[in-house]
């Protein structure tokens, strides 16, 4: 089944829907008053609410089925938790794609304490915008979520970081968990089973490198957000994480997965998909589309092709013109293009194909797009966003933008489009060539980010780069003897 997300409740003159339908089990999966189209082929699992009244309240959580699945996983045994979650084969949908159940199995009872969970709402990738809508319109299936993981590994405390500049997400969040809290789902012994939990929320200052898990714990402990070093010399974040206590740290839509999985069982989840990709999963579609939007699709039984062109999904590329490439996970994934749209959205295959879904961004660029500055434009951004702890991506992602630029207004080098897969070969070796998956030279992989849009933009569309050349003027020649005075040339 697919969603778009309609018009925000309140904001729209749209009649009103009809309460949501119930399965057994009180969860919601149809969304009535829905277009005629709508394919009927799975239940639509984190984005159930999405379009109800009040869907991000209290009572609108509890009237569609919400905090049942708290109260079945606080009668199960914590094992069995964890162990739903492997049946369901559950994988990250923050970028990685790692297994959630080996995250949380990494934890016994004889496992150090105190240990937290940490939520990964530092939602920054260029074209995502999936978490926002699921922590703005359905916060409190996020907290069921944390509530549920938090039991299954018997931790202490959790916390939420949302990015900076999600102000309508925090105020939905903090709402939400005050509303927990009065109503008894939150706090000391919940539910009356003698088990508590605190859930702290906290706001970010705004930066890429925090969705980085390392960077992120960095941020929440006060510090600069610099991504910290992995193993074998660094410290997984199961071992010591936050506050150098073990922690499980998950993405936003991950947990909001986690309700549906406890209610209706891993083998239901696992029923959808395909084997190696289960349940469905949400792609932020944007770019030169008819229907730009938030869908929830079943992972590898639906393509790029019908996202981008389905009348429900994409609606076709805008005025009807030719497709000429898209990002299909994000501003750090390699392009593609119209040979690649039958490719099926599973992380697994778009990996050996050379690119990946990362963190669930779809950005679609018609005929009319300049490549050379649809390149520069994500080029700038990962300069802007390099934390600079890393020289190789704090030297080289300027030096990139700082080359684009000189392209761009007009006093190119015949050499410059070479020395910008120089540069990338040298950030991130092999680059040029886009082998997958990328070297790196820096702890983290905003560097090799950063040379994703340059190799596959100057290797598909290097006549565009040989174009602004050719219209190139000589640079404005520089006199050596120019006195200098206060660092201002005269």
């Amino acid at each position: 089944m697919t969603d778009r997300i309609p018009p925000e409740p309140g904001h729209s003159s749209r009649k009103k829907r009809a309460p949501a339908t119930l399965k057994p089990g009180g969860m919601s999966t149809t969304l009535p008053d829905g277009p005629a189209d709508y394919p009927a082929t799975a239940p639509r699992i984190v984005t159930s609410r999405f379009g109800l009244d009040g869907s991000f309240t209290l009572s609108g959580y509890e009237a569609t089925g919400g905090y049942t699945a708290l109260r079945k996983a606080l009668n199960m045994e914590r094992e069995d938790v964890t162990s739903q979650i492997k049946a369901a084969n559950l994988t990250g949908r923050g970028g990685a794609g790692f297994p959630a159940a080996i995250k949380w199995g990494s934890f016994s009872p004889t496992s150090p304490k105190p240990r937290w969970v940490l939520v990964n709402g530092d939602e920054s990738e260029p074209g995502t915008y999936k978490d926002r809508m699921l922590m703005e319109l359905d916060p409190h299936q996020l907290i069921e979520g944390v509530l549920i993981a938090a039991y299954a590994i018997d931790a202490t405390r959790a916390f939420v970081y949302v990015r900076g500049e999600m102000a309508k997400a925090q105020e939905r969040i903090a709402a939400a968990l005050n509303e927990a809290y009065a109503g008894g789902y939150v706090g000391s012994d919940i539910l009356g089973s003698g088990w508590s939990m605190d859930v702290v929320l906290h706001w970010g200052a705004g930066a890429y490198i925090v969705g980085e898990e390392s960077a992120l714990m960095e941020s929440m402990e006060g510090n600069r957000g610099f991504p910290r070093l992995k193993p074998p010399s660094g410290y997984l974040p199961t071992v010591r994480g936050l506050y150098q206590q073990p922690t499980l740290i998950n993405n936003v839509e991950t947990l909001s997965n986690v309700p549906w999985i406890v209610l209706n069982g891993g083998d239901a989840f696992a029923g959808l998909g395909t084997e190696k990709a289960t349940g469905t999963r949400m792609f932020a579609l944007s770019g030169h589309v008819k229907r730009p939007g938030v869908y929830e699709v079943e992972q590898g039984r639906t393509s790029f092709r019908d996202m981008v062109f389905r009348p429900e999904l994409g609606g076709g590329i805008r005025a009807d013109r030719a497709l000429k490439a898209f990002i299909p996970g994000g501003g750090s994934a390699p392009w593609w293009f119209e040979e690649h749209l039958d490719m099926p959205l599973d992380d697994l295959n778009a990996k050996q194909n050379g690119s990946m879904l990362g963190s669930g961004a779809i950005v679609v660029m018609d005929e009319t797009t300049d490549m050379v500055r649809a390149a520069w434009r994500l080029v700038k951004f990962f300069a802007k966003e390099s934390c600079g702890k890393c020289t190789p991506c704090r030297e080289g992602a300027a030096w990139l933008e700082r080359i684009y630029e000189r392209i761009l207004s007009g006093h190119g080098r015949p050499r410059d489009v070479d020395l910008l897969l120089d540069v990338c070969d040298n950030i991130s070796p092999g680059s040029p060539q886009l082998r997958w998956p990328p070297e790196q030279t820096t702890i983290c992989p905003l560097g090799q980010s950063a040379t994703t849009p340059v190799a596959s933009s100057v290797l598909r569309f290097r006549d565009e780069y040989e174009a602004y050349l050719a219209k190139a003027r000589p640079s404005i020649p520089v006199n050596v003897s120019t006195p200098v005075a206060a660092g201002v040339a005269r």
